[in-house]
């Protein structure tokens, strides 16, 4: 694995991108961690909310679980209502089970998933109803940290490649002007993304 002085080198190819990046005063870290089926759950509870209300719902979530941990099989006994009133949508509700029924029959441990490519990866973890190929890039950048995944559906990636490099344009012609910007930072899309998100909290 390149360090991350060597990335930010091959990323020096992005002047534009380069410049922004080392005006912050921030360094990104990878964020590891073996357990996706836990980083799945995660993801889904969180999708289109706050900061703050994510930490609530989360927390009342894990509370309803021994020792804080949403084991599949437990998971899979709680009546829906209950997930509901935690503050769970109708949806999600039923996205975190499906998520835990796939983990009891199907390998999700991180060693199995480390042999599959990327696409692999999305292919295999997007036959879970309601996990998206979104959803699976962020686990591809974050628990797994992998090196060159760029979520170019991403709103905040969308906003920030748009301010940074002035690009007028949207949906379709939007995304291919990104991905042919994406190409300086091949083979490490990722850090450069999680940078375009710090870019756009600055």
């Amino acid at each position: 694995m390149s360090s991350h002085k060597n990335i930010l080198l091959h990323l020096k190819k992005d002047k534009i991108l380069f410049k922004a990046i080392t005006s912050l005063e921030t360094e990104i870290r990878p964020e590891l961690d073996i357990d996706i089926y836990h980083s799945l759950l995660s993801s889904i509870v969180s999708q289109q909310l706050s900061v703050k209300v994510v930490k609530i719902i989360w927390n009342r979530f894990t509370d309803l679980f021994v020792d804080g941990y949403p084991d599949a099989e437990s998971l899979l006994s709680k009546e829906h209502n209950l997930l509901r009133e935690i503050g769970l949508s109708n949806n999600k509700a039923n996205y975190v089970k499906n998520v835990a029924e796939f983990y009891l029959e199907n390998d999700m441990s991180f060693d199995y998933l480390q042999t599959m490519s990327d696409d692999q990866i999305i292919d295999y973890l997007t036959q879970i109803k309601g996990v998206g190929k979104w959803t699976v890039q962020m686990i591809l950048m974050f628990p797994m940290d992998r090196p060159n995944v760029f979520p170019v559906d991403d709103l905040g990636i969308q906003n920030s490649m748009k301010k940074l490099y002035t690009i007028d344009l949207e949906k379709k012609e939007l995304k291919i002007r990104m991905n042919e910007i994406s190409l300086n930072w091949h083979p490490y899309k990722t850090l450069a993304s999680k940078y375009l998100w710090k870019i756009m909290e600055a």
